[in-house]
C-alpha cells in the first residue's frame, strides 16, 4: 500500500474548474496522523505501521491505551489504525495529506448512516400493497414470504424488514480534485459513505 490516510468527512460542496464546469465534491479533513508503533515480522508475524488520528484528552482513555501513547511519547489520539506502507516511518513521525495529489484515483471506506429497524419499502425499495379490495390494515408490510407446499419454507436471503445502514462500505475509484496541505483537506469528486463528522479511510485505488 503506497498511500493511505485517515480523515473525517466534513460535508459536500461544489467547485468550478477552469472551463466553468461545476464539480460536486466531498470535503475530507485528512490527517495529520502520528506513527505510534511499527509492527515487525519477528515480533508480530507481519510488517505494518500503526498510526493515530485526532487528539483526545487523557481522561477518555484507559490505561492500556494510554500506555501505548506514553511509550511512543505521543499525544493521546481518538482513532488508531494500521496500514502496510511501502515506506518505513519512524515512531513519532507525522503523515499528512501531501502524499496525495490532484488527479489521483482513490478508494474511500466508511460506516454508512444508521437508520435503525426499517421496513421493506425504505430498506429494499419495494412497493406498497394495494389500498383496496380487502388489503390491510397495514399497507406497507411485506407480501408473501414463501411458496406453496414446495419448498414450504422461507428462502434464505429474502428481502425482509431489519437493521438498515451502519455498515462498512467502500466507494471505489473516486478522483482527487484538490489537495490543500495547509488546511489538511482533500476534495474528492462525488459522495463518500457516512455522516458529517464520520471517520473515513482514503487509500490509493
Amino acid at each position: 500500500m503506497k498511500k493511505a490516510i485517515l480523515g473525517k468527512k466534513l460535508g459536500m460542496t461544489q467547485i468550478f474548474d477552469e472551463t466553468g464546469l461545476m464539480i460536486p465534491v466531498t470535503v475530507i479533513a485528512a490527517g495529520p496522523m502520528t506513527v505510534v508503533r511499527n509492527k515487525t515480522e519477528e515480533r508480530d508475524g507481519y510488517v505494518a505501521t500503526v498510526v493515530a488520528f485526532e487528539d483526545i484528552p487523557e481522561r477518555k482513555l484507559n490505561k492500556p491505551e494510554l500506555g501505548m501513547f506514553k511509550k511512543a511519547d505521543v499525544q493521546p489520539k481518538r482513532y488508531v489504525k494500521e496500514f502496510k506502507y511501502e515506506t518505513a516511518y519512524e515512531v513519532g513521525a507525522t503523515i499528512t495529506c501531501d502524499m496525495f495529489a490532484a488527479g489521483d484515483v482513490v478508494d474511500v471506506s466508511g460506516v454508512t448512516k444508521g437508520h435503525g429497524f426499517t421496513g421493506v419499502i425504505k430498506r429494499w425499495n419495494q412497493g406498497r400493497l394495494k389500498m383496496t379490495h380487502g388489503t390491510g390494515p397495514v399497507h406497507r408490510s411485506l407480501g408473501s414470504t414463501g411458496s406453496n407446499s414446495t419448498p414450504s419454507k422461507v428462502i434464505k436471503g429474502l428481502h425482509m424488514p431489519g437493521h438498515y445502514g451502519h455498515e462498512n462500505v467502500t466507494i471505489k475509484n473516486l478522483t482527487v480534485v484538490k489537495v490543500d496541505t495547509e488546511k489538511n483537506v482533500i476534495l474528492l469528486r462525488g459522495a463518500v459513505p457516512g455522516p458529517k463528522g464520520g471517520l473515513v479511510t482514503v487509500k490509493k485505488a
